[in-house]
């Protein structure tokens, strides 16, 4: 990926061709792959033509099983619905029959035994219904939990090739459709199924010779339903991905609306989106089209094999062989049966839909995270050191397997010590603090905290031994109170406020509402310098024995600085502390510094003895200080 910076591989891809013209979508890096495919680089491709296996549905059945007995309750209540509908039958056939030939009687009997049937259909409807939703809504809710669990142990390698928009369709739309089949779909296609067998069998019970009629029909409209299926469930994969391209490209857009907006952007980008749109709907529409040429096939056959039945046993009726109370019962049960078929092939279809949102997520949910910690973990030695060791340590990252990011990098830093990294862009500078903070692992070498080796510890432990100040610092959409907290969620209001004097972040109390007010999602509401302030307060809490700092105060105005400088060096003590800066005037006081270049480290040492040397660093000091250095 020519022009790519190593030290920050891409995060994610663009959804679509920013441009408008090309086939194939750019990513950060600079890579392509084709626009609107299917699945994920990271999760394997899967081709538009691939059919998602019914199999992938035996991912549900894990999230029913807490709520089984729901699930009976509901399958109980059906089944009560669906004999008061066979029931109702018999009803209309007594009342033709004797109600109608009884006096007033006979039909107010009949009449009243026909509304408790109709009673007691509502109300095991109605607990039908009310069961199976929220069923619905709990399996879902836990599906998502677990999706959003899984997603956050995965590697930030595996965020190269994925695409974010992506993964929040699989979390939203692809899980809502899974919801309307647990929630809805599974007890209706259950109700229909029981609906179906037990119509039929009460039309052979009152005609034998008219229900073979109904059965000479089934052939003709299965075959059909199973050629549609086939091809619908392609098509719900396709129209799924369709839905996912579009929301990955305006979550890409939107996340860069300035950039839009000050590139003029916007035509390219609205018509880019347009086309993605088109996209989704054309996928959408080829999917519907099969079904609505599905239920066609069904509901003409079926119902003109009702219309068949109704002649014969008509002209049955007219030469006395059957009554009719009897044949209204039998175009009672036919329209029954004839309505659950076309029922069942509805959902038939929705079954299809959610076998490929299932695929999707279980493509996601079958993702394995490449850092995990040993089965048994080593501990840290307390109370904590901070010494860190990288020994002959060469990496490449998985974008850029030709180019080794470090090649071969030995250091140690003993506790306390502040040690900074300086060198070009792209050199391997914040490749160090992702290595050590074990977001990846290195192809050879070993890297040790405290004497043990980082793969030997649960990543956890190693990480909360940290604390990160990077130089583009996240601001979540919350307030200032809980960012401060983030690494530290019980700190109390005290220390959090000494954090922010620490850190010269006095400026979160000049806020509409102090360290309580809204910062905006990723911080919008913050000047970039007062994001990093808030930043270097939230490692101060942390109070982590080991400091990361990349570029920690490159946001900063000459006065800020100073003021962070000091509160750095105070915070600094009795701390390890590792300092990753372009500008040298930051990293002046260290210990040591090290000059990082192309993944090598080639001078070691401090300011005034580097500055003195033919070298790098020599050449960087005299461009930022001038000869007077």
């Amino acid at each position: 990926m020519p022009g790519a910076n190593p030290e920050h591989p891409p995060e994610g891809g663009s959804s679509a061709d920013r441009g408008g013209h090309s086939p194939l979508a750019a990513n950060r890096s600079g890579a392509t792959f084709p626009i609107f495919s299917q699945g994920t680089a990271a999760s394997g491709s899967v081709a538009p033509s691939r059919r998602p296996a019914l199999s992938a549905l035996r991912l549900l059945p894990p999230f029913l099983r807490p709520y089984r007995w729901q699930a009976i309750g509901a399958l109980v209540a059906m089944l009560v619905a669906a004999l008061s509908v066979l029931g109702l039958g018999q009803g209309v056939r007594y009342l033709i029959d004797h109600g109608f030939a009884g006096g007033a009687g006979r039909l107010d009997t009949a009449a009243l035994a026909m509304f408790a049937v109709v009673t007691v259909l509502a109300l095991a409807t109605f607990a039908r219904f009310t069961l199976v939703s929220t069923l619905g809504e709990r399996v879902a809710a836990d599906l998502r939990r677990a999706v959003f669990s899984h997603v956050l142990t995965l590697s930030p390698a595996w965020f190269e090739a994925m695409r974010t928009g992506d993964i929040l369709t699989r979390l939203t739309a692809d899980t809502a459709v899974l919801q309307s089949l647990a929630g809805s779909a599974i007890s209706t296609w259950l109700r229909n199924a029981f609906l179906l067998l037990g119509a039929f069998a009460m039309l052979v019970a009152t005609s034998p010779r008219l229900a073979a009629l109904v059965v000479a029909v089934v052939p003709v409209v299965v075959v059909p339903v199973v050629m549609f299926s086939r091809r619908e469930r392609r098509l719900s994969r396709l129209a799924q991905d369709r839905v996912a391209d579009l929301g990955a490209y305006a979550e890409e857009t939107i996340n860069a609306l300035r950039t839009v907006q000050a590139f003029t952007h916007e035509p390219i980008d609205r018509a880019g989106f347009a086309a993605a749109a088109g996209r989704s709907v054309a996928a959408a529409t080829a999917r519907i089209r099969t079904r609505g040429a599905q239920l066609l096939v069904v509901i003409l056959l079926g119902f003109g094999a009702i219309t068949l039945s109704l002649w014969v046993g008509g002209r049955d009726v007219l030469a006395g062989r059957m009554t009719g109370g009897e044949l209204s019962a039998f175009v009672f049960y036919a329209v029954v049966v004839a309505n659950a078929g076309a029922s069942l092939s509805e959902l038939w279809g929705e079954v299809q839909r959610a076998a490929g949102a299932a695929d999707r997520i279980g493509e996601l949910l079958r993702e394995r995270p490449a850092i995990t910690a040993p089965p048994q973990p080593d501990t840290l030695p307390e109370p904590p050191l901070g010494r860190v060791e990288f020994r002959d340590v060469v990496f490449r990252y998985p974008a850029r397997p030709d180019h080794p990011a470090l090649r071969g990098v030995s250091l140690r830093v003993e506790p306390g010590e502040t040690v900074a990294v300086v060198g070009p862009s792209g050199a391997g500078k914040s490749t160090l603090f992702s290595l050590l903070l074990r977001f990846y692992e290195p192809q050879s070498g070993r890297i040790l905290v405290d004497g043990v080796a980082v793969d030997r510890l649960d990543p956890a432990a190693l990480r909360r031994r940290v604390g990160l100040v990077s130089q583009d610092p996240v601001v979540f959409g919350a307030d200032a109170w809980t960012n401060l907290r983030y690494g530290r969620p019980e700190a109390s209001d005290s220390e959090v406020l000494r954090a922010v004097e620490a850190a010269s972040a006095g400026f979160l109390h000049e806020l509409p509402q102090g360290l309580g007010t809204f910062l905006g999602e990723k911080g919008v509401r913050l000047s970039g310098g007062q994001r990093q302030r808030l930043a270097i307060a939230r490692a101060m809490l942390r109070d982590a024995p080991i400091l990361l700092l990349d570029e920690a105060t490159s946001a900063l105005d000459a006065e800020s600085e100073r003021a962070v400088q000091d509160a750095l060096e105070r915070l600094s003590q009795g701390r390890t502390t590792l300092v990753v800066a372009h500008r040298l005037a930051t990293v002046r006081r260290a210990d040591r510094i090290l000059v990082l270049e192309d993944g090598v480290i080639v001078a070691s040492g401090r300011h005034d003895e580097l500055a003195s040397q033919p070298g790098l660093y020599a050449r960087l000091a005299e461009l930022q200080f001038g000869r007077s250095r």
